[in-house]
């Protein structure tokens, strides 16, 4: 009744919920077939059964809340089994790059502290070597700075600060604006950005300017005790099993908190995100960001260049987001052309849709426990499954 009250008032008010309220809706309150979202069972269990994950938790939603959630499995299978639930928190892996570094770059560029066409030197002087002086914050939101993918893992054995150094003066593999390279680097160079400008280091201004406000209490870099305990596991590392700490090994080097990975968070969380995306891309109504900052976020961007293999291709992103791209394969095929999504290598996908008003989040630890594992297929035909039940 309670939840009922609460869609009443907010669409009264033309305001998105309180994001720690967002209901449950019943089939005729979604307007999606709950016939058709039921074939999401066994899509999760044949890819179960071929031991592609462990488990995962699936949660489809729209501008008026959320229409499906279930967890499947387990979070973990090594040294023993422990169900999955719907409240689990994942290692967000490069959902990091869209959810906390890009999303904070717009906020500062929306409190008019920097321009994302201003070039990185502007903010990280020592970013000027080795000829990077043309490269803009642009150029690293949308992979198109030249920059490697990811640098050796012995630059960062001599400690966070020894490492940022060595990332800055990283020489370009490729001219700036001449192909689409995807990059752990550009958004690690971000985060440092983030805090340069902000004065507070990156996971301190997401979270006030942020996840604070959506109300994403399980959302956060270095979890605490609590949320460890809730977390889905990962690999192992020195032996032990890799739990409520970041995956990746660059992130975990830098203290678990860089621009590129080390966020954690719940299906819940990430819906408190996408309600207010959806908010504020049609109406304004965003907590966190105006239309216009919105709008300029998800604006298709189109990279030409070749491939790895030389080939031409295309590839359209959004600022920290993907759109459509040689990594889409989580996205599926049937969204509109607004959408806009990523994925982490941990097993976890988000894609938001304004042109359906549509929105699915794939949380897994499909690396438990042997770094094996593939969902990308599987995400995107439950994104498929999710477009086909619309029914209004």
């Amino acid at each position: 009744m309670i939840s009922r009250f609460l869609l009443v008032l907010s669409l009264a008010s033309g305001y998105p919920l309180c994001a720690a309220d967002l209901p449950l809706l019943s089939s005729p309150q979604s307007g999606l077939s709950s016939e058709k979202l039921a074939d999401i069972d066994g899509l999760v269990a044949t890819a179960i059964a071929e031991k592609k994950m462990p488990g995962c938790v699936v949660l489809i939603g729209r501008p008026e809340g959320i229409a499906f959630l279930k967890a499947y499995g387990d979070k973990r299978v090594e040294p023993e089994r422990n169900v999955m639930t719907d409240d689990t928190v994942f290692d967000l892996a490069s959902l990091t790059k869209p959810l906390a570094t890009a999303t904070s770059i717009m906020k500062l560029a929306e409190q008019g502290k920097l321009s994302v066409d201003d070039p990185v030197i502007k903010y990280l002087p020592d970013f000027a070597v080795e000829g990077k002086d043309a490269i803009t914050l642009r150029d690293l939101l949308v992979h198109r700075s030249g920059l490697i993918p990811d640098n050796a893992i012995a630059d960062y054995l001599d400690g966070p600060q020894k490492a940022r150094e060595r990332l800055l003066s990283l020489k370009p593999i490729a001219p700036v604006g001449t192909s689409f390279k995807y990059s752990d680097v550009n958004f690690m160079i971000l985060g440092e950005v983030v805090a340069k400008v902000s004065g507070v280091p990156l996971n301190e201004f997401a979270h006030d300017q942020l996840f604070a406000p959506l109300d994403m209490t399980d959302t956060t870099y270095l979890p605490d005790k609590g949320q460890q305990s809730r977390s889905a596991p990962t690999e192992k590392r020195n032996g032990q099993w890799i739990q409520g700490e970041v995956h990746d090994p660059r992130a975990y080097r830098l203290e678990g908190v860089a621009g590129h990975a080390g966020l954690f968070g719940t299906a819940r969380d990430l819906a408190r995100y996408a309600t207010d995306a959806l908010a504020g891309i049609t109406n304004d109504k965003s907590r966190i960001l105006k239309q216009q900052t919105w709008q300029a976020m998800t604006t298709p961007v189109t990279i030409a260049g070749p491939d790895s293999k030389g080939l031409p291709t295309q590839d359209i992103r959004g600022l920290g987001w993907d759109m459509q791209s040689r990594y889409s394969s989580n996205r599926g095929t049937k969204f509109s052309p607004a959408a806009f999504g990523h994925g982490g290598f941990t097993g976890t996908v988000l894609w938001i849709d304004p042109g359906t008003k549509l929105y699915v989040v794939f949380l897994s630890n499909r690396v438990h426990p042997n770094g094996k594992g593939l969902v990308n297929p599987l995400a995107g035909r439950i994104a498929e499954v999710a477009v086909d039940a619309i029914e209004k």
